[in-house]
């Protein structure tokens, strides 16, 4: 039985009804082993290095110079490392490289703590508790600015030629330019003609506005795709020009959602479920001719008391654009609610942050969640689009 086994049983002996301090005694035996370890094998590449064993006479003109010490951080606490040196100042270890304090689980739990929402502040009070070593906010800032290049990439990677269908809306999210401020946050969700669904891209601006949405577009068309048979969008000003300058295929739905919520707004609380509903049976009807009977009973219904919400589903003309789509998706294309389902993700873990220090910090959060979003999504077929084919999409 080796010093390490005999440790561990003492160990287990001496704590055999204390578990924390068993697990804890654990853990600082396997700090200990391996700093002994890793100190162990810097002498052995110093040793390789100037190829004689220590004491050995050696007609080298290089030779050792003592050592510093360094302090490297682990899952089991702090190893004190005493780095060799060599005279010339020629010999840098392969196994700790220059300016690297961190192991990579360390490393890789600071990227899934700011992956999971928090703050600098936060990730650094737990690291601290968990390795028993001092992070400051910058160190783990340091270490999270890997994600940048992870912006970049996702920012240029190719897209689909095409996408059967384009949602499109924004949300607004704290960031600090100066003044602390909300700024939109336009995305984009593109689902495929074989029902894989992807976050193609996204834009950060003060306000949403077409001309973001229209640059947006244009970037994917750089980036290859070709091809869109359908967008939904929220009915923003200026929305319809910007599509039809950059996807003039493509066909316009106007989000029911956002109608019906401006419908809400425009009547009393106690009207409100009865005139919801009945706007429902428009857009759930059967087929487009039922929903303009539904449209008209809608309005001969609620004309009198309240004229002002006739206009909004009679005014719009891509309000049943969906039922030129087969049966199986209409439910899935007359509303953004889908990428309404990622903002209240994305959100949700946003309250532990409350603001961003920079649109950089912002921009790293974001593209971690939308790899998430991507890889879990991305071989999935979204509910109804497996029933389809190419040629329901597109029409040559």
């Amino acid at each position: 039985m080796n010093y390490f086994t005999t440790s561990l049983m003492k160990n287990l002996l001496t704590n055999e009804n204390n578990l924390p301090a068993f697990e804890d005694a654990v853990s600082e035996l396997f700090r200990s082993e391996l700093e002994k370890a890793v100190n162990e094998i810097l002498e052995h590449e110093l040793t390789v290095f100037l190829d004689y064993e220590r004491y050995q006479r050696s007609e080298n003109h290089d030779y050792r110079n003592g050592s510093y010490l360094r302090k490297f951080n682990t899952k089991y606490g702090v190893l004190n490392i005493n780095l060799p040196r060599n005279r010339l100042g020629e010999f840098y270890s392969i196994l700790l490289p220059k300016y690297q304090w961190h192991d990579h689980s360390t490393n890789k739990t600071i990227i899934d703590l700011f992956n999971a929402g928090l703050s600098n502040n936060d990730i650094s009070r737990i690291v601290e508790s968990l390795c028993g070593a001092t992070y400051l906010k910058q160190t783990v800032s340091n270490i999270t600015d890997k994600c940048i290049e992870t912006v970049e990439a996702f920012k240029k990677r190719p897209l689909s030629k095409e996408y059967a269908v384009v949602y499109i809306d924004a949300t607004c999210m704290s960031l600090r330019r100066d003044t602390v401020a909300r700024e939109a946050i336009h995305i984009a969700i593109g689902i495929t003609v074989e029902g894989s669904k992807e976050i193609p891209g996204y834009e950060i601006a003060p306000n949403e506005s077409a001309e973001v949405w229209k640059s947006l577009l244009n970037s994917f068309k750089q980036r290859g795709l070709e091809r869109i048979s359908l967008i939904c969008t929220d009915g923003l000003n200026g929305m319809e020009n910007a599509i039809n300058e950059t996807f003039p295929q493509a066909n316009i739905q106007r989000c029911v959602v956002h109608i019906s919520r401006n419908i809400s707004a425009k009547v009393r609380v106690k009207d409100r479920r009865e005139i919801i509903q009945d706007f429902k049976n428009v857009y759930r009807s059967k087929n487009k001719e039922l929903a303009l009977e539904e449209q008209n009973t809608f309005k001969d219904k609620r004309q009198r008391r309240y004229p002002q919400i006739i206009t909004m589903p009679e005014s719009n003309q891509h309000l049943f654009t969906f039922f030129d789509y087969p049966q199986e998706v209409r439910s899935s294309i007359y509303t953004t609610n889908l990428i309404e389902g990622v903002y209240k993700q994305i959100k949700c873990k946003f309250k532990l942050k409350e603001q961003f220090p920079t649109e950089q910090s912002m921009e790293k959060y974001l593209v971690s969640q939308f790899n998430q979003y991507n890889d879990k999504f991305m071989n999935r077929i979204h509910n109804g689009f497996g029933l389809t084919t190419r040629d329901q999409w597109f029409k040559d």
